[in-house]
């Protein structure tokens, strides 16, 4: 996801967007996944030179990507959607009260998994298909795709505020898919989200899809795999919890009762509590549809003073089963 913080700083991507012609470019970029300059020249009704000159815009704005392959008739320049959602956010005024960081999906913190179970490097296969040992090998760390079939992956998000600052937002993108033996488009699976676990709620992914090879997964990775997810974005605030705009509970963050020192843990699990049990994939930047990893992203407000806490009684920070 492309997320423009300030319209300023989006005039570029405003400015390709202004074309027809290179509206329809994305669009069927979006529909076919990726193709070749020529491809795109034919089905448009356009030059060569016309097409490069607008995907030259597209790739300077950062909403298309370039690779070059070579084919049957020489070298192609290949393209793709870089990202396949666009936020702007028109009311942030003070863009500087927010941080992000991106967290390789194989830097959990804990783990529980059954299987099929696994998880890969842009390399290779860590250790042998469903043996959840190898969930503890130190070259997890670099894995950038995971699934397993019942369990849940645990993550810590940094807390950057200081004593005067105040969460306001919290949001986790991520491209999440099911978990089917090779795969299966339909093939729904219930995931629950908890933050310092407190559930906030949950989805259903559709299936573990595998109709098309997903556009970063490395040559070697088999084609009778899962090949990409759908790309979710988690948001918790004040007024709720929600997925893609739609809620999914009405836990707020100040039911969570973050302050400057709480841990951040956010957890993905597929439990007894789902009715669709069918697992859960995580894709990282090297692997399915879009290049990232988990995102997570956090808005605050900043007072003059410093913020007085109250007292609390302490939450445990692991969900009952």
């Amino acid at each position: 996801m492309i997320y423009i913080k300030d319209l300023m700083s989006g005039i570029d991507i405003f400015k390709a967007l202004s074309s027809e012609i290179r509206i329809q470019i994305l669009e069927l970029l979006a529909k076919n996944q990726a193709l070749n300059l020529n491809d795109l020249a034919t089905r448009l009704n356009l030059s060569n030179g016309a097409i490069t000159m607008h995907i030259k815009k597209l790739e300077e704005s950062g909403l298309i990507e370039i690779n070059t392959s070579v084919g049957k008739h020489g070298i192609q320049k290949i393209c793709y959607l870089n990202k396949d959602k666009l936020m702007v956010d028109l009311r942030s005024k003070e863009v500087e009260n927010l941080y992000e960081v991106e967290i390789q999906v194989g830097h959990y913190s804990n783990y529980q998994v059954a299987p099929t179970c696994g998880l890969a490097t842009k390399d290779s296969i860590i250790g042998d298909f469903d043996d959840p040992r190898y969930f503890a090998d130190p070259q997890r760390i670099d894995a950038e795709i995971i699934w397993l079939t019942e369990g849940f992956l645990e993550y810590r998000i940094p807390n950057y505020l200081k004593p005067n600052q105040t969460f306001r937002e919290i949001q986790f993108s991520m491209e999440l898919g099911s978990e089917a033996p090779g795969f299966c488009d339909n093939y729904p699976s219930d995931i629950f989200f908890y933050l310092n676990g407190i559930e906030i709620g949950y989805w259903t992914s559709p299936g573990d899809f595998g109709d098309a090879r997903g556009t970063f997964n490395p040559d070697w990775w088999p084609p009778h795999l899962n090949q990409y997810g759908m790309l979710k974005l988690i948001r918790i605030n004040n007024e709720g919890s929600f997925i893609d705009g739609c809620r999914i509970s009405d836990v707020t963050i100040e039911q969570i009762q973050l302050d400057y020192k709480s841990e951040l843990t956010l957890r993905l699990a597929v439990t007894d509590k789902s009715v669709n049990k069918r697992g859960l994939t995580i894709f990282g930047r090297n692997f399915g549809n879009y290049s990232q990893d988990l995102l997570a992203r956090v808005l605050y407000d900043v007072h003059e003073t410093e913020v007085v806490l109250p007292k609390r009684t302490q939450r445990s920070l692991v969900p009952k089963s």
